[in-house]
């Protein structure tokens, strides 16, 4: 149980909708029901009445927010406390992070970054996930979010977020695509598929490919710019794709409803996301305090 769970927690016995939850906090659904279980495997006890149309409070839960509440009203004003005799810090961080994490995983760290160092400005770059470790590597940023990658250079220092599931998804439309990737029995070799051109989701898909022994797989296409773009291509009826789930989650609904999971399927190896940042700079004030948030 860590203070951002207590947040999230509040916020949700005060909304008593997930979905508004969420999007308030600026994680996704699937993220918040997660960490919600967590709270409710730590203290073993049900915190929330659930049914299709309600959330309400149990006993237990009533219990979790006076103390949330409590703790939270402490924690504020022991850094109240502590900030009367602490330099802030200022200056301008560089991050980079792919689109989806910009929205989906950058929001609640500095949310908690803010609080603590409300002077410092934030420099946020977009792009391709592939590239952020040699954008570290070559300083145009300071720190990035990004997946783990196969081998990681010496100079580079990485810690952990979480794991992003996997999913493969087909056109909802129908198609001749559809048809062949709900069949019980697929045949691969002869189902298109879209596929980022490189990064670690690539290769995945590539380990996944040996494990189908799918040797010659049929790409319809392959995308250089993210996957954002993947999904419109699935829902187009293009082909089939591998991508994060966290993708899939995030996009537009018009967008969702127009593709379909397809469960029945072992996934690939789910990616390990993090945050990376150039060793010898891990003293430099600004990313200490940053990483430092992290641990």
């Amino acid at each position: 149980m860590n203070l951002r769970d207590l947040k999230l927690f509040l916020h949700l016995a005060e909304s008593c909708h997930f979905g508004r939850t969420a999007r308030t906090m600026h994680v996704s659904p699937s993220t918040l029901s997660r960490q919600i279980q967590r709270l409710e495997e730590d203290l073993g006890h049900t915190l929330f009445l659930r049914d299709n149309r309600t959330v309400g409070l149990t006993d237990a839960g009533e219990q979790l927010r006076q103390f949330a509440q409590q703790t939270l009203l402490q924690y504020q004003q022991l850094r109240h406390v502590m900030d009367l005799n602490t330099p802030s810090l200022n200056g301008e961080l560089r991050l980079f992070c792919s689109v989806t994490a910009s929205y989906n995983n950058l929001p609640p760290l500095l949310d908690r970054f803010y609080t603590d160092y409300p002077q410092v400005e934030i420099k946020l770059t977009t792009g391709n996930v592939a590239d952020a470790i040699k954008i570290v590597q070559y300083g145009a940023a300071d720190l990035a979010i990004t997946v783990r990658p196969e081998l990681l250079r010496p100079s580079i220092i990485f810690t952990p977020l979480g794991l992003i599931p996997l999913v493969l998804i087909a056109p909802a439309l129908p198609c001749p695509v559809r048809s062949q990737a709900i069949q019980k029995s697929p045949n691969w070799d002869q189902i298109p598929f879209i596929m980022p051109e490189q990064g670690p989701a690539r290769r995945s898909i590539d380990l996944w490919f040996r494990r189908y022994r799918i040797s010659n797989p049929l790409i319809y296409s392959t995308v250089s710019s993210g996957h954002e773009a993947i999904v419109s291509m699935v829902a187009l009826g293009c082909g089939i794709a591998m991508l994060p789930d966290v993708v899939l989650e995030n996009s537009p609904e018009s967008m969702r409803n127009r593709v379909l999971k397809l469960e029945n399927v072992e996934s690939a190896t789910p990616l390990e996301l993090g945050v990376c940042v150039q060793k010898k700079r891990l003293s430099e004030p600004l990313i200490h305090a940053f990483w430092h948030l992290l641990l």
